[in-house]
């Protein structure tokens, strides 16, 4: 075993060209060689299995070897993706955000691709993904990566594939692909040999700014003229969203935000925070102590690649994901018309939206988890308008179509503030927003958490125990129905997740994480609002968190 995994280390070493990487992976044959635990565990760890290319395309922590994110792995998928279009004449839009080696690995799929005969377009420098998935449906191409790894720590980097018009019907063009695509790309990057072989091309081209300003006047044209007096605080998260961002509220005609300066340059380390994710504890403590000094009426953030986007009103903090859902949701109605419209969230986010299409007299759609299943949501003939999932994610469109078809931080950004603006000139906040909602269709809280484990075997057993021994209540609430996705429940396509329904008042749900070894669960309480609606939310907080400790227990078994 060892010398097998040394003999693949010193092949590895043969093709990469990466300098930095050779120095490291030498370094660690040395030390294996003289027979280190430490070294032979870890080149065990890198040469023992490959980063799978999936439906999220790869992500994983940088370094050597296949089980990383490196040079190699990135122009064996981007040989792959080339494979996969087909002759040659296939025309791919590759963007990047500014974490370590994203322009590199930007730079280097550009080649394998030109290389084997296909148009390369560069986006000018690190943007927003939405930036790239605009430019996919803008350019007419046939597809696009992104090379982003989002709101991971900074050791990590990640590679995302967006299906163009070329492949797909022009209404699910500029999403990221869904199966069979990820195992027939994966197929052929298990094809491709070594790198060294592969052709390379110079040829590809770097796109000026007038892309990004076509995706300013799209994003910018979903909030039609109205309110524009608003005080707000940005954050960036040491990512590439804050010119985008900043230079979109100014055309739409707000006021400049005031920035959290330490903040808002792309720093790869991201040096302020412990994770670069406005969910994370602590991530947005400098931004909701930067709009407390200056007075805002709105704090606003995004994660690094500036597809997600928090909320906070100053003096309260943050706004779930669930509780921005609703409030986007009714803007988007409000400035949309037809019953062809439809709005979208996943099966682990608030059942809120549910409610408000039903009364606004539109299309509702209920998906699996990721942006790659709600930009799709809605039968042929139906306009999708709105789609959000619990995790910070927004698609916001007008009755002109949606300019991006993925989560979108800085269009959501947008209408957030137009929203906010609208409701500080009646001297109202968010939170009455909020308010209102509970009193037209119940108040709906929500709360998660997440298992860690060691071993995948674990959530593997749970998830077996809780559909052979369902739970009768969680907390006080009795459990009158559940609902198995493992068997494809309501036309959804399998996956491993259940649904507790919990009578009339809320829901729990429980999965997996795609990407970490982690079972979540994610839980609600819905209550009627007689009178006073601060009564009814104390008397919600405290009934989640009953639901809460006992949805705790019981994964825990």
């Amino acid at each position: 075993m060892t010398a097998d995994i040394l003999d693949q280390a010193r092949r590895w070493l043969a093709q990469d060209p990466d300098p930095d990487t050779r120095v490291e992976l030498s370094g660690l044959v040395e030390r294996a060689e003289r027979g280190e635990a430490a070294a032979l565990d870890e080149l065990a760890d890198r040469f023992g299995s490959r980063l799978e290319f999936g439906t999220a395309g790869l992500r994983g922590a940088l370094g050597a070897g296949p089980n990383r994110m490196n040079r190699v792995v990135v122009m064996r998928a981007a040989a792959g993706i080339a494979a996969w279009l087909g002759d040659g004449r296939g025309h791919v839009v590759i963007g990047y955000d500014a974490r370590h080696r994203s322009a590199d690995f930007a730079r280097d799929s550009a080649s394998v691709l030109t290389g084997a005969g296909h148009r390369v377009s560069l986006l000018p420098e690190p943007l927003p993904t939405p930036v790239l998935a605009f430019a996919v449906r803008d350019l007419g191409a046939d597809a696009g990566i992104m090379v982003t790894a989002s709101h991971n720590p900074p050791q990590d980097n990640g590679y995302k594939v967006y299906i163009g018009g070329g492949e797909a019907a022009g209404a699910d063009a500029g999403t990221q692909i869904v199966s069979p695509a990820d195992a027939e790309i994966s197929a052929r990057i298990d094809a491709v040999g070594p790198v060294g072989d592969l052709p390379s091309g110079k040829d590809w081209t770097v796109l000026g700014h007038e892309v990004v300003d076509r995706y300013l006047d799209a994003v910018t044209a979903l909030v039609p003229d109205g309110e524009r007096d608003l005080a707000t605080t940005y954050t960036a998260m040491h990512g590439v969203g804050g010119r985008v961002l900043l230079a979109a509220m100014e055309r739409a005609g707000f006021p400049r935000p005031s920035v959290v300066a330490a903040q808002f340059d792309p720093d790869p380390d991201f040096p302020t925070v412990d994770f670069p994710n406005p969910e994370e504890p602590g991530a947005m403590d400098m931004a909701l102590a930067t709009g407390a000094a200056d007075g805002s009426d709105l704090v606003i953030a995004n994660d690094p690649d500036a597809d997600r986007l928090a909320l906070a009103v100053p003096g309260h903090g943050l706004l779930t994901g669930n509780e921005v859902g609703g409030l986007l949701a009714e803007y988007v109605l409000d400035h949309t018309t037809g019953p062809d419209r439809v709005v979208a969230t996943s099966i682990v986010s608030s059942s809120l939206l549910g409610k408000i299409a039903r009364d606004r007299g539109v299309h509702y759609e209920e998906t699996l988890t990721g942006f790659k299943w709600l930009a799709r949501a809605g039968a042929p003939g139906q306009r999708r308008v709105f789609a959000f999932e619990e995790a910070l994610g927004y698609c916001v469109g007008g009755d002109g179509g949606r300019p991006v078809s993925d989560k979108d931080g800085v269009s959501a950004a947008l209408a957030a503030s137009a929203l906010a603006a609208h409701a500080r000139r009646g001297g109202r906040t968010l939170l009455d927003l909020l308010d209102d909602q509970a009193r037209r269709y119940g108040l709906h809280l929500s709360d998660q958490l997440s298992v860690r484990v060691e071993d995948l075997a674990e959530i593997s057993a749970a998830m077996r125990r809780l559909r052979a021994e369902p739970p009768a209540a969680f907390g006080p609430l009795r459990v009158a129905g559940v609902d198995d996705f493992a068997a494809g429940h309501a036309g959804l396509p399998p996956t491993d997740a259940l649904r507790f329904r919990l009578e009339d008042r809320g829901r729990v749900t429980l999965r997996p994480s795609g990407t970490e070894p982690k079972l979540k669960a994610y839980a609600e309480v819905v209550l009627d609002v007689d009178g006073d609606v601060a009564a009814t939310r104390a008397l919600g907080s405290g009934l989640l968190a009953e639901l809460m400790a006992s949805v705790a227990g019981v994964v825990r078994g």
